[in-house]
């Protein structure tokens, strides 16, 4: 039990990575707040599945692009399960995927904006308490595009990229104070988002890996579970790609 006695939060957690991230952290002892904004079944359906072996947890509604709607939603946490210890920053903004010259500014800093204020104003909302305790562990969802980029993705690379960049400034100052800030970047992954890419496309992806094949959420999930462990406190203001080896740092 790696991770008893801990309280995750994890947003975005309705389906896909999220989804096994919360369960992931479930099967290791936590106790896991799983954060959805629409799909409400979805989100009883993890929680259902964590219950079903024995773990805790409680669906949170909340739009994390929406200052007053994470406060709240820290705060339903907190009220359920006394802390918070863990947070999984994976809720992402949608994006027009297109090359750069078909893009208009207009959809470009909607990704960008959101994409930061996911993980700002839930931060906002639950490092004070993290920062009184001098304990915590912050994980950030990005993505292999932000260090190795792809036709049609400018918006969603630059957005992820400044995610990496937020992470390692709060890595700087959190430390101090006993929070660590890692980020996970997950390679071609198969969820809801990837489903309408082409067979073809995703098998290329699979041969170009030395593991030749694509990942899984659970493979994402795992990634997060190593960092969200006290078996990594030396560990902060890393990057961890999860592309079975297509990138090597």
């Amino acid at each position: 039990m790696l991770l008893e006695g801990k309280v995750a939060l994890v947003t975005g957690a309705s389906r896909g990575i999220g989804a096994a991230t919360a369960v992931k952290l479930a099967e290791y002892g936590a106790s896991v707040a799983v954060n959805y904004n629409q799909s409400e079944e979805k989100a009883a359906e993890v929680v259902a599945a964590i219950k079903k072996i024995n773990g805790r947890a409680i669906a949170v509604k909340a739009n994390v692009f929406d200052q007053s709607a994470s406060e709240k939603m820290v705060r339903e946490v907190e009220n359920e399960f006394g802390k918070i210890d863990i947070v999984v920053l994976n809720a992402g903004a949608n994006f027009k995927t297109a090359p750069f010259m078909e893009q208009t500014w207009e959809d470009f800093e909607k990704k960008i904006l959101h994409e930061v204020e996911g993980s700002f104003w839930t931060l906002k909302a639950a490092l004070p308490s993290m920062i009184e305790r001098k304990s915590g562990s912050v994980i950030i969802v990005s993505s292999g595009l932000s260090r190795r980029p792809n036709t049609g993705f400018s918006a969603h690379s630059t957005a992820k990229s400044a995610l990496d960049a937020f992470a390692k400034s709060l890595a700087f100052e959190m430390g101090p104070m006993g929070i660590r800030v890692n980020v996970v970047a997950p390679g071609l992954t198969l969820t809801d988002a990837t489903r309408f890419m082409p067979e073809e496309r995703k098998k290329m992806s699979a041969n170009m890996t030395p593991l030749r094949r694509v990942g899984l959420p659970e493979d994402i999930a795992g990634a997060v579970l190593f960092y969200a462990s006290d078996e990594t406190k030396f560990i902060t203001g890393n990057y961890l790609p999860v592309n079975g080896g297509q990138m090597m740092l």
